[in-house]
């Protein structure tokens, strides 16, 4: 059991309610999604009954719920946790470790960053530090190595809203983009919610501005840099079925260059 499952926990009433609250489900389209009656939902959302290992899990999948909230509802019931908590530097994650960090450096030249669920900056390649002293963005970056998660201080939402953000030259398309995912992942990652509110107020403000195509076939992001404007795709890549709490909350960000010029950029 982890240190998280020995301390305090929440009462699962409270877990059960905040999480289908999130996802605006009701509880009689939960019942008929787990296979049993809403009289039953009801009583384990009041405490009247205590859902089994197994219903409880297929319940926070229902919800989608991130791996680390199913393993504080199977505490909270008096249940073993599921999913392995292990911290990335740990001798269990050594495989996958290594594979993040292969993957940030196989993309080089080009920009690719590993990233937590609060957009924080776990590890980057080369090209991120290329692109972002291109742009004028002072920070200091982690390496490749996904080691030591988090100890940058680096966060990405932080920079979009201010020196990468003001490199950006299509902000309304950017900015909209950004916003709905948010506004998507917010609903599992309450902490992002004063996120949604800050973008909000960049992308109504950029909302009138003069633009391109409004649904372009994919989001392509403009900066103003050095090198003259640069364009990039941007792809999100995560572990497959992932069991672990650590790995289930990261992804890669890879930018692929959108235009000629932004490869030559790249190549020179």
């Amino acid at each position: 059991m982890t240190s998280a499952a020995l301390g305090e926990q929440p009462d699962l009433t409270v877990v059960l309610r905040e999480a289908r609250r999130r996802r605006r489900i009701s509880q009689w389209d939960l019942s008929l999604e787990l296979g049993v009656s809403q009289r039953h939902v009801s009583f384990v959302e009041l405490g009247r009954a205590r859902p089994s290992r197994e219903l409880l899990l297929r319940w926070m999948s229902a919800l989608g719920a991130p791996l680390s909230l199913s393993n504080q509802a199977l505490v909270s019931a008096g249940h073993a946790p599921a999913y392995d908590e292990s911290p990335l530097d740990s001798h269990r994650l050594d495989q996958e470790r290594a594979a993040l960090r292969d993957l940030l450096v196989a993309h080089e030249p080009c920009p690719a960053l590993l990233l937590d669920r609060g957009w924080n900056v776990v590890a980057a390649n080369a090209g991120v530090a290329w692109l972002f002293d291109a742009v004028g963005v002072e920070v200091e970056l982690p390496g490749p190595d996904p080691a030591a998660p988090g100890s940058s201080g680096v966060n990405l939402l932080d920079l979009a809203l201010g020196e990468l953000g003001a490199a950006v030259l299509n902000v309304p398309e950017v900015a909209a983009s950004l916003l709905e995912q948010l506004r998507d992942e917010a609903v599992t990652e309450p902490s992002l919610r004063e996120r949604v509110e800050q973008v909000a107020v960049v992308a109504a403000s950029a909302a009138h501005a003069p633009s391109g195509p409004r649904y372009p076939p994919a989001l392509v992001t403009r900066y103003a840099t050095r090198h003259g404007e640069l364009a990039f795709l941007s792809m999100f890549t995560t572990f497959g079925t992932p069991h672990s709490v650590t790995l289930a909350s990261l992804r890669v960000e890879l930018f692929l260059p959108a235009d000629d010029a932004t490869w030559a950029a790249l190549g020179r």
